[in-house]
């Protein structure tokens, strides 16, 4: 059977779960609210969602917080949660069609995208912080002989996790992992746009034999449910990712709640440094990739290249025939490279900053609008600007979307000055042959993640998250898992 129609015959028959999670039971919301998703490629309606509210997440957080006293998960040998973790990472490479769909049908990304990337790091981020959990140790210090002194990690209690919708499946895993790892409960508010997958996952938790009250979905709007979440006196914990102004949000409702602590990843404007003797060939390969995967809807999209003007418009050439292996098309071919943005709202918002470009005088290389016939779907064409000055909005403010700005630049101190010129910090590479360019380079550029003749690249050790307003904290790698628990000093007198 062609895969394009498998994947559309499988799409007519998916029936997504559509409650809330809570207490290790499907159930409605108190107030029994709805909203409805749309599937951003052909405008229709996906499925009537249940609507959480306050009140329904301080039925959650109870649960949590009865799981997490009664010590069913939070003291559980250590082995047995590696086990159930382990079984987990299993049951989403067992269901990894189901979860590819759902996510396709939910914000646009290419099944083969799904199938290929999110749904086995998924699997991998939950194998990973299982196998974490036999490492934690305290310590005992070297005190006087007349006392004792261990250090002992403990979890936190309630971590809410707070989702965004460029990669549903795969930002659960990186938030939900290390918490329930470390021995903590779970409140997952997924986005609102695409919730399908976290209750999936709900699923598969319980069938792992995750104990109920340990992990608990709250679907619902961000003003409602993820507001209710970060206010909560009871949650200890809340872990973000999404846009910089509600991050900034997320840390005031701290303050005006129990001062619970808050990792927040918010985006980035994150930019390729393309020096004069680079292989321009690879560089703009990664520099394509990393503009255009995932309709660009990725936080540390490579948005921003800064050209040295020696190889400047042989680079602009380069990428447009490079950036003809995205095209625009139905999400459920696997062929596809690029589906459409995930609402239509941020369709106009994106076709916004093209047109902002446009009048403050950038000139367009490639795309620049909507794809013709594709009006049904959010759909937007991969577009490049060059002899964009850093002025420009689109030099400055995050995009979310398949829109490059290509940026001259005389030397290195030049680019460098250019790329920290920026309200974030989280992304960045530098494409050289001089190893002393690139040591110096990454010593002096302001982010969390910097490559050097690649892009993107990176594993489970990776400590994934930003300087400045990109936010604080970091996802994946082991310091995620410690930053779920906290230390306490045990002083025993010996006399």
């Amino acid at each position: 059977m062609n895969d394009t129609k498998r994947w559309h015959e499988l799409a007519a028959k998916v029936k997504p779960e559509t409650c809330l999670f809570i207490d290790g039971k499907f159930v409605d919301a108190v107030d029994s609210q709805r909203f409805t998703t749309f599937n951003p490629a052909t405008g229709q309606p996906i499925a009537e969602m249940v609507r959480g509210n306050a009140a329904d997440v301080d039925l959650a957080v109870k649960a949590a917080r009865r799981a997490y006293k009664s010590g069913v998960w939070s003291r559980m040998a250590p082995r047995e949660r590696m086990d159930i973790l382990y079984r987990v990472a299993r049951l989403i490479e067992d269901h990894a069609d189901e979860f590819a769909l759902l996510d396709c049908l939910d914000m646009g990304k290419s099944i083969s995208e799904l199938t290929g990337g999110d749904v086995p790091f998924s699997a991998l981020t939950f194998q990973y912080f299982a196998e974490t959990i036999d490492k934690i140790d305290g310590m005992v210090t070297n005190t006087d002989r007349s006392a004792l002194h261990m250090i002992v990690r403990e979890p936190l209690g309630v971590v809410a996790c707070v989702t965004p919708w460029n990669y549903p499946l795969m930002m659960a895993a990186w938030k939900v992992a290390p918490a329930l790892a470390a021995g903590n409960s779970v409140v997952l508010k997924p986005a609102e746009q695409t919730p399908t997958s976290a209750l999936l996952l709900a699923r598969i938790f319980a069938e792992a034999g995750v104990p109920d009250g340990v992990f608990n979905v709250v679907n619902g709007y961000g003003e409602d449910a993820g507001r209710a979440l970060a206010l909560h006196m009871d949650v200890d914990k809340i872990s973000f990712t999404g846009s910089t102004e509600v991050g900034k949000l997320m840390m005031v409702y701290s303050g005006q709640s129990n001062m619970k602590k808050v990792t927040t990843e918010c985006g980035g404007k994150s930019p390729q440094i393309i020096m004069g003797d680079a292989d321009l060939d690879t560089a703009v390969t990664y520099a394509v990739n990393g503009i255009f995967t995932n309709q660009g809807e990725v936080c540390s999209a490579g948005s921003r290249l800064l050209v040295h003007e020696s190889v400047y418009e042989e680079f602009v050439e380069k990428f447009a025939i490079e950036a003809q292996r995205f095209q625009p098309g139905d999400p459920l071919d696997p062929a596809t490279t690029m589906g459409p943005l995930v609402t239509q709202e941020q369709q106009r918002k994106v076709l916004g900053y093209i047109d902002s470009a446009k009048s403050e005088g950038a000139k367009l290389v490639i795309g620049g609008g909507r794809p013709s016939g594709m009006d049904a779907g959010n759909y937007v064409q991969p577009t490049l600007f060059k002899d964009v000055k850093e002025s420009m909005t689109i030099a400055r403010e995050e995009i979310f979307g398949p829109v490059g700005a290509v940026i001259p630049f005389k030397t290195g101190e030049e680019a460098i000055a250019i790329a920290n010129n920026s309200i974030y910090g989280l992304g960045s590479s530098i494409w050289t042959k001089d190893l002393n360019t690139a040591h110096r380079m990454a010593r002096d550029i302001e982010a969390g993640l910097v490559w050097i003749n690649c892009y993107e690249h990176g594993d489970m050790t990776q400590p994934w998250g930003g300087y400045k307003q990109s936010g604080q904290g970091r996802d994946k790698c082991f310091e995620t898992m410690l930053a779920h628990m906290q230390t306490k000093s045990v002083w025993i007198n010996l006399g």
